[in-house]
């Protein structure tokens, strides 16, 4: 799951760096945020023992990533096929 996680931030900081200005600091820097945030709950479980609250939290980012991502294509930000790769990439982690 961490390295699937991991392939997801790469991603959306290669598919963001596009973004017209007007998204550029406000939903891009969420996305990034909350996909690096997703990440960071991964790595957590490994080393806390209150795995179930954490996963809750992990759970929670993911839905908001894939709403931004569809966001961003429905303001032409990114194209149909970039936003079902990206989705793909953002089920993969929820069925985790």
């Amino acid at each position: 799951m961490y390295k699937a996680t991991y392939d997801l931030l790469l991603e959306i900081f290669q598919f963001t760096k596009d973004f017209s200005k007007e998204y550029k600091y406000t939903i891009e820097e969420t996305l990034k945020k909350e996909t690096t945030e997703l990440l960071t709950l991964i790595f957590r479980p490994n080393t806390q023992k209150d795995k179930e609250e954490i996963l809750q939290k992990a759970r929670e980012r993911i839905e908001i990533i894939r709403l931004l991502v569809r966001v961003m294509k429905d303001l032409h930000q990114i194209n149909l096929k970039k936003f079902v790769q990206v989705n793909q990439q953002v089920e993969q982690q929820r069925n985790q």
